[in-house]
């Protein structure tokens, strides 16, 4: 990315979470974990961290789908000085620290389990 669709990224990322924040507080727990941008700054790709069971999960994101419109024209109203046009919202669901927490269980589980010591060769 160049230097300034990384600043429009990170300039909508902050400004999304302020909006999902105080003017969606009824919006679980959601965490922007990236804003990835098109070259053309048309399109804003955002990844979203959420908590719950995966229902829950799917429910979030079929809000935030509903909710597209409502939540760039907020986005429109707090940037709209610093953009001709307001880049079309994508969102994403981001399944990183889902996948991290699952490899922590497993190094924990390998960690605990016992050394047998008739296997381990000797120097």
């Amino acid at each position: 990315m160049s230097r300034r669709t990384e600043r429009v990224a990170s300039l909508l990322q902050h400004e999304l979470g302020a909006i999902f924040q105080l003017e969606l507080p009824r919006t679980p727990i959601v965490t922007i974990v990236e804003v990835k941008v098109t070259v053309d700054l048309g399109i804003a790709r955002v990844y979203i961290s959420t908590i719950g069971t995966p229902e829950e999960q799917a429910a979030i994101m079929a809000h935030l789908q509903e909710q597209n419109k409502y939540i760039r024209k907020l986005l429109s109203q707090r940037i709209r000085h610093q953009f001709r046009r307001i880049p079309e919202l994508e969102f994403y669901e981001d399944h990183l620290y889902e996948h991290a927490r699952h490899i922590e269980q497993l190094l924990s589980q390998v960690r605990k389990a016992p050394v047998d010591d008739a296997e381990t060769p000797l120097d």
